[in-house]
């Protein structure tokens, strides 16, 4: 049974996965908390030995671990967390065995983070073919891949919470309003929250839907668009640009990942 981290700079959710005798895995469950560089190991444990335990799992059918992260300050108190509780050494993804077995074909290949490269991987592995894939997170990332699974560069947006805090954060009188799906696509808002959301949102869609066509005429090919990240199905009725929207992408990477470190 494996335990894979993904540690995002809002969140850091852990999957359990089972694998099938042909090595096709599955999530068996999942658990999100917020992340705090600042958590210790024991911290981790409380918190998760309580929710193996609620899912009938013990520590010892653990045999593998895998951490994917972002955030290098939450590194050395996870693999605490491994070491101590589970008696793992957890492979890093991007690192040692777990090393990228795609062409990083960019100026600065080590840039690559480590969420941008398993949604690289695991997109490659399910869908094939040139793609664009979206990641809805924290930031929003568009990324190019072509069709031999190599990364052909991509770029970098603030993600739509970010924008909408920065809005706020930087106006006196605008209230703080929640992200949702506006009740029409009317883009003329009749009062202040409604213009507000239309903007963020609407505006969000747009921006979208504009870098994936330059995107589309650059790579010059029929490209796949590929969403994933916890906003991905709030987009998903807005437009009509995605071929695929799967939550689990960053995750199905680690798993495919720590099958390829097996063999390395």
């Amino acid at each position: 049974m494996l335990l894979a981290a993904d540690v995002g700079n809002t969140n850091v959710v852990f999957a359990l996965f089972n694998y099938d005798e042909d090595g096709t895995h599955h999530i068996r469950a999942r658990w999100r908390i917020a992340t705090d560089p600042r958590r210790t190991g024991d911290e981790y444990a409380v918190w998760l030995l309580q929710l193996l335990k609620i899912e009938g799992v013990d520590r010892t059918d653990i045999t593998q671990i895998i951490v994917a992260s972002v955030v290098p300050r939450a590194d050395h108190n996870l693999t605490v967390l491994c070491q101590k509780y589970f008696g793992l050494t957890p492979l890093f993804a991007g690192q040692g065995k777990a090393a990228w077995r795609f062409d990083i074909d960019v100026d600065q290949p080590s840039s690559l983070g480590a969420d941008r490269a398993l949604n690289i991987l695991a997109a490659h592995h399910k869908f094939g073919g040139d793609l664009i894939v979206v990641d809805f997170g924290t930031a929003t990332k568009f990324e190019a891949v072509d069709f031999t699974g190599a990364y052909k560069g991509g770029s970098i947006a603030p993600g739509i919470n970010l924008s909408l805090d920065a809005l706020v954060g930087k106006t006196a009188k605008l209230p703080r309003i929640a992200i949702r799906t506006p009740s029409s696509r009317s883009v003329i808002g009749r009062n202040t929250e409604d213009q507000m959301l239309i903007g963020v949102f609407w505006g969000y869609v747009a921006m979208m839907e504009g870098m994936v066509a330059r995107m589309q005429a650059e790579i010059g090919r029929p490209a796949k668009v590929v969403a994933t990240g916890g906003l991905a199905i709030l987009f998903d009725d807005a437009t009509d640009i995605f071929d695929h929207v799967d939550a689990d992408l960053t995750l199905d990477g680690l798993a495919i990942l720590a099958r390829q470190a097996e063999t390395a």
